[in-house]
């Protein structure tokens, strides 16, 4: 019906292209149009001024010989005022900007290698809009952005790189555990030392404070009872602490059997011995 009224109509976000007997005349913007057929006005198509995006996936090698695949989305606009130059001088937009894109991804990545390229998306990203920007822009049309949204080598490769991530990650483990146990063994060895150290300053004072008591008694006891020698004082005291500790092993419900000298001649030896060690000790 339109089109017997010589009436055409062109929807918002769209420009449409009017021709004279096949030759380009204007740019019509959104609205209602009168094109009357009868003299030679025609319409000869639609553009749209909305963004579109193409999603591309290019395969390509790094530098250090790694096939990998490169996922690109390009965001791209017909201009308003270049809209019979976005008409006419391309016939399939779409296969345009893909041949670029191929070519400078194909020509950057190559120089990169696998871990670099994950690194430097943006850089290549940029150079794909730069030289989109170029080439695009004599036919009328903007590129608005250019993503790298991902670089996925060969799954085999994943799998590698997982491997060695994995591998480094337990050896820095294991290197932590073994600083962990060497602190462990270095703090429990200094416990010890310190422990052995604290015990022998309480048996070198429970020794001096056995020396001093007996000295006490022995000293007391001569004065006490005229005649007698520190000798015989000491002689009597460690007989009496022989048979006290005879009594405390006979007495113990689960001690060992003890085997040891028994009789006059054993008790003097053993008195000398304990008499000799303590006054050398007191002496110390």
């Amino acid at each position: 019906m339109g089109n017997l009224l010589c009436c055409v109509q062109v929807e918002q976000s769209t420009v449409a292209i009017e021709e004279s007997f096949g030759r380009f005349e204007k740019v019509l913007e959104p609205g209602c149009h009168c094109l009357p057929w009868f003299l030679g006005k025609q319409l000869a198509g639609h553009l749209s001024l909305r963004l579109q995006q193409l999603d591309l996936r290019c395969e390509t090698k790094t530098k250090d010989n790694v096939f990998v695949n490169v996922v690109a989305s390009i965001q791209y606009r017909a201009l308003a005022e270049k809209a019979n130059d976005a008409f006419y001088k391309l016939s399939n937009t779409k296969t345009q900007i893909q041949a670029y894109v191929f070519d400078v991804i194909r020509a950057t990545v190559p120089k990169l290698n696998l871990d670099d390229a994950f690194e430097q998306k943006n850089e290549i990203a940029r150079a794909v809009e730069e030289e989109l920007e170029k080439a695009m822009s004599a036919y009328g049309y903007e590129i608005v952005q250019t993503l790298i949204v991902d670089i996925d080598p060969d799954e085999h490769v994943k799998r590698a790189m997982n491997e060695i991530n994995a591998a480094a990650r337990l050896r820095m483990a294991a290197n932590e555990k073994a600083e962990a146990e060497k602190i462990l063994v270095i703090k429990r060895a200094e416990g010890e030392a310190e422990s052995k150290y604290l015990s022998g300053l309480g048996i070198a004072r429970q020794r001096q404070a056995i020396v001093d008591g007996l000295r006490d008694s022995v000293l007391g006891f001569s004065v006490n009872v005229p005649g007698t020698t520190a000798k015989d004082v000491m002689d009597m005291v460690l007989v009496t602490q022989y048979f006290d500790t005879m009594k405390e092993i006979g007495a113990a419900s689960k001690s060992s059997a003890v085997f040891i000298p028994h009789g006059p001649g054993a008790v003097r030896d053993v008195a000398s011995q304990i008499r000799d060690g303590l006054l050398q000790a007191s002496h110390e």
